[in-house]
């Protein structure tokens, strides 16, 4: 059998950073994403944010399941109905626009996918949900999301609810994650359930509870899954899902 096509999307940077290209248009991507997929199996393409709606339904074709990476720079509040409150950088139009198609046409065609960090705040802003804009303004109580120490190690645990997709994937109720992210879901959209909370009440983790594989997280696995067994079963899911479906 052929090795299953996973679809990644990249960062973009249009021209106006000062990092990752400057002034020139630049894509960009951690290689542990690539590496995750390519180590259990699968084949990862990294997608070019196109435009037209045409040649993005022309690279779905091309995949049999969809990686939606994190990212630095936030989703645009006016996109879940909301004016900008904080001072924090946005991720290129470019890529907002066609991620947010993505999540759509994957729903539409039942094809499986994973939601990393920004990955599922997009997942979650597509079908309907919205954000909280920053965490430590909005959640008083809420403990520190950017941990200190480097991405490979986890920080705290979320409880993940029972019968859940994401349980039957991890296997149990309580997981160590690290945490990097300033927001989060803040109203889970209506076609999505959360699947995972941490200690403070933040949602980590959604899903779909209709469709075959819709899945997203938002604690970054790519950083532990050679280390946290637990971990790589996320990516295991994912490319095992793809398989099912082509079977």
């Amino acid at each position: 059998m052929m090795k299953p096509v996973i679809g990644v999307t990249p960062d973009f940077n249009a021209g106006d950073r000062k990092d990752m290209g400057g002034a020139e248009p630049t894509y960009f991507l951690r290689a542990r994403y690539i590496r995750a997929i390519e180590e259990l199996g699968g084949v990862p393409l990294i997608l070019p944010l196109v435009v037209a709606s045409a040649d993005r339904r022309r690279l779905l074709d091309c995949v049999d399941g969809l990686l939606l990476t994190g990212s630095g720079p936030d989703l645009p509040p006016r996109l879940y109905g909301e004016k900008q409150r904080y001072q924090f950088p946005l991720v290129s139009q470019r890529r907002a626009d066609f991620e947010l198609e993505m999540v759509h046409q994957a729903r539409r065609r039942d094809i499986p996918l994973l939601g990393i960090c920004g990955g599922m705040q997009a997942v979650n802003v597509a079908c309907g949900g919205s954000l909280f804009q920053d965490i430590p303004a909005q959640v008083p109580h809420a403990m520190d999301h950017r941990q200190k120490t480097k991405a490979v190690s986890v920080s705290h645990t979320v409880t993940v609810v029972p019968n859940s997709l994401l349980r039957k994937i991890v296997g149990k109720e309580k997981l160590m994650v690290n945490s990097s992210h300033h927001q989060s879901v803040k109203a889970v959209a209506p076609s999505l359930i959360a699947s995972a909370v941490a200690p403070d009440g933040i949602v980590e983790a959604i899903e779909s509870p209709t469709h075959r594989f819709l899945l997203a997280i938002q604690w970054h696995p790519e950083f532990l899954f050679d280390r946290h067994l637990v971990h790589r079963r996320l990516f295991e899911a994912l490319l095992r899902a793809v398989r099912r479906t082509r079977a």
